[in-house]
């Protein structure tokens, strides 16, 4: 028996120890890489039928994209209202002016936009002074007037640069695509090296890491759809492209402000686990403005 102990004994010392020691360290990095791969892919994998009917929406132009533009700005701010609800923002008024913005985008001109805005002023007021609206009226008119802008003119944004002479399709797509490959390109580099935050208060997993990979990557994105198109030089397309990809992290960490101080994670549930509409255009409502103004100064 004591040969038996002893020769277990022996055995087992004879094992290396320090693997042993190296592995737990080493295993949960792993699995976080690959956590983090899988997240990215997945994210692609959601964005995809998306980015065709984005593409689909774009091509046709027109009535289409004015009413996909009108689909989409109602689904933003009835999530946007969602998460306010606190503040009792007026939703109907909401709809009805950002359809109205993108209608005048669409067959009016930028005067035509500036009417409906003011306009808005008054629907807002006639909702509000109702009796039964009860206080905070001012607070409400206030959220109600934050989403109709910051979905509302983006979207005025996206049609005037859509339905810019000649090359105004394509532009768009530059710019979305630019879009896409820096956000995805930030998060990417932000989880497999990033380790100085950014604002940790709005957005714990922003990273210097990330934004730099996310600036450079997306400045590439835009350049490289540029390349077939023989209208937009090198310079004017990585310039474009520059605006675009340092544009898109201030839209994403706007959204992560508001949500933060109205006490959410995820603005719905359109996409699933990876959030609602506008948690995946929180970057294009920024990029397709600047987008627009670069494309007039630059290409026309």
């Amino acid at each position: 028996m004591k040969i038996d102990l002893f020769d277990d004994d022996e055995l087992f010392e004879s094992e290396p120890a320090k693997p042993q020691r190296r592995r737990p360290p080493r295993q949960p990095r792993q699995r976080r890489r690959r956590r983090g791969g899988g997240e990215t892919a997945k994210r692609v994998l959601v964005a995809l039928p998306w980015i065709v009917f984005a593409i689909a929406i774009t091509v046709a132009g027109g009535i289409v994209f004015a009413l996909a533009m009108i689909a989409i700005g109602i689904v933003a701010i009835r999530e946007f209202a969602g998460i306010a609800k606190r503040h009792r923002p007026l939703l109907i008024p909401a709809c009805v002016s950002v359809a109205a913005l993108v209608i005048a985008a669409e067959f009016g001109t930028a005067f035509n936009v500036l009417y409906v805005l003011a306009g808005a002023f008054a629907l807002l007021f006639a909702f509000a002074a109702r009796a039964q609206h009860g206080e905070g009226a001012t607070v409400s008119m206030g959220v109600t007037l934050l989403g109709v802008v910051w979905i509302g003119l983006p979207l005025v944004h996206a049609v005037l640069l859509r339905e810019l002479p000649d090359h105004g399709a394509a532009l768009l797509i530059d710019v979305l695509v630019g879009t896409f490959v820096a956000d995805t390109a930030a998060y990417a580099t932000g989880r497999m090296f990033g380790s100085h935050k950014i604002a940790p208060n709005l957005s714990p997993n922003k990273t210097v890491e990330g934004l730099v990979g996310g600036f450079l990557i997306g400045t590439m994105g835009f350049w490289f759809a540029g390349l077939y198109q023989d209208w937009l030089s090198g310079v004017d397309a990585l310039m474009i492209g520059a605006a675009v990809a340092a544009v898109a992290p201030i839209g994403d960490l706007f959204e992560s402000m508001l949500k933060r101080d109205l006490g959410t994670k995820d603005t719905g549930t359109l996409f699933g686990p990876h959030g609602g509409l506008l948690d995946r255009l929180d970057a294009v409502f920024f990029t397709v403005v600047v987008g627009y103004y670069l494309s007039v100064a630059v290409v026309y």
